[in-house]
């Protein structure tokens, strides 16, 4: 998990402090020893961390804060609203030409994931009804030009190449001409790898950049290298004067010092962040959202923006009916976990939940996305019929479907028991809001 470390230590920084009556200038700087130690583990710059702890420092020790009735609260709030200023403060979004098309080039060292986040990328705008166009710019490397041209294939996106022998600057000039005669409105420029030392290759970038103005050049970058991440961004920037960062392979870097440290050093924002392989897995950088997560607060409105692009919502509203109806059956269940799966990890889900990390750490609940597998396994083996009314199933029966979906008869026990919990918990949500009664039940996959 994303910054998992990181926020564990905080955490527990601050329950300290909340078990205190009164704190003392020396607890706050306890705390904040420890808030210090957590981001130099985190791989966060050393100065961005001298700095970081200086501003709260300077916040957390005032009357106003020690005198205050919920001095913890107050602390963690101000580390909170520190964090977000560190990672930029509010999102930053892709600067849009006034008379289109948009230009956006792409650029970065080699296996950062450029490609593969020029086809996110274009899936994301596509979904944003932006009409978008891929350039296959990269002549360098084996198969990239193919590459584009698969993820064009599966995403239904045009993606502009040339023959052999053209140079990646003509090749950006003459797409150009090509993303108007095609009415796209968007031109996503795949350029090839590069070492931020090659001089030759970074002036052939600015040169990409001279002869098609772009309104964003976005560097990608791989999170997992750490420091190393705001080293590179450090000397492309000088070159290039990037517009701003992708950050790939987010999901896993447990440490997240990259994230922390780079708007800093550059002074350029992250704009989207790679939170998976999938292709639907780029997601707008929101530093007001992240600090929240970091310190445990969840991040309820990306839960809903989730929930809202995957969920089919005509296929949820008749789920509601057929609850009110009493007509919840194990195939509405199903249906409901396919729902969920679309939003990625059980855990990453439950982490945007506020309160939940603590709850699966008090409750030493195991999150395990392999038991979605056993549930459908178990409920694939029944019959229509039995879908429809579990109460038939008898010990004949339930021996049945554990032999069928592999599992034991013990797996299928369990499952039907939570499965009639879970009707218990929704009818008495009836009343609340949609999202509640959907985050509410227990989930069969919790062990």
């Amino acid at each position: 998990m994303l910054f998992e470390g990181l926020a564990d230590r905080l955490q527990e920084a601050f329950k300290k402090l909340k078990g205190k009556g009164k704190i003392t200038e020396e607890h706050v700087n306890e705390a904040l020893r420890e808030v210090r130690m957590a981001l130099l583990e985190a791989d966060v710059n050393f100065k961005v961390v001298k700095d970081f702890i200086a501003k709260v420092k300077a916040k957390a020790i005032g009357q106003e804060v020690l005198n205050s009735l919920t001095p913890a609260q107050q602390v963690v709030k101000i580390v909170n609203e520190e964090l977000t200023d560190l990672m930029g403060g509010t999102q930053s979004k892709l600067t849009v030409a006034a008379k289109p098309p948009t230009i956006i080039m792409l650029v970065g060292l080699q296996g950062a994931g450029k490609t593969t986040t020029a086809g996110k990328l274009a899936n994301h705008l596509k979904k944003q009804n932006k009409k978008p166009l891929m350039v296959a710019a990269d002549i360098y490397r084996p198969a990239a030009i193919k590459q584009l041209q698969v993820l064009g294939e599966q995403l239904s996106i045009p993606v502009f190449t040339m023959p052999e022998g053209n140079s990646p600057i003509e090749i950006a000039r003459q797409a150009i001409d090509k993303a108007v005669s095609l009415f796209c409105d968007t031109v996503i420029i795949d350029t090839a790898g590069r070492l931020h030392i090659n001089q030759e290759l970074m002036a052939e970038l600015d040169g990409i950049k001279n002869v098609v103005q772009p309104q964003e050049i976005l560097l990608v970058v791989d999170a997992m290298t750490g420091q190393d991440a705001v080293t590179v961004a450090e000397s492309f920037n000088a070159t290039l004067d990037v517009t701003g960062l992708i950050l790939t392979k987010l999901d896993g870097d447990a440490r997240g010092g990259a994230a922390l440290s780079i708007k800093a050093v550059t002074g350029k924002p992250i704009k989207f962040v790679g939170m998976g392989e999938k292709l639907d897995a780029l997601e707008p950088f929101h530093p007001e959202r992240m600090a929240s997560r970091i310190l445990g607060m969840g991040d309820i409105l990306s839960l809903i923006e989730k929930a809202q692009s995957t969920i089919d919502m005509d296929q949820a509203a008749e789920m509601e009916k057929k609850l009110l109806k009493e007509e919840f059956t194990l195939e509405q269940f199903l249906d409901q976990l396919q729902m969920i799966k679309k939003m990625g990890s059980i855990e990453s889900i439950l982490n945007m939940i506020p309160g939940m990390g603590n709850i699966k750490k008090l409750q030493n609940v195991e999150i395990n996305d392999k038991e979605i597998l056993h549930v459908e396994a178990i409920i694939r083996s029944m019959t229509k019929k039995e879908r429809r009314n579990p109460n038939i199933l008898n010990g004949s029966r339930r021996k049945r479907i554990a032999l069928g979906s592999g599992t034991r008869v013990q797996d299928v026990n369990k499952l039907l028991k939570q499965f009639e919990e879970s009707k218990k918990m929704m009818k008495q949500m009836q009343g609340m809001q949609k999202l509640a009664k959907k985050g509410g039940f227990k989930l069969p996959f919790m062990k």
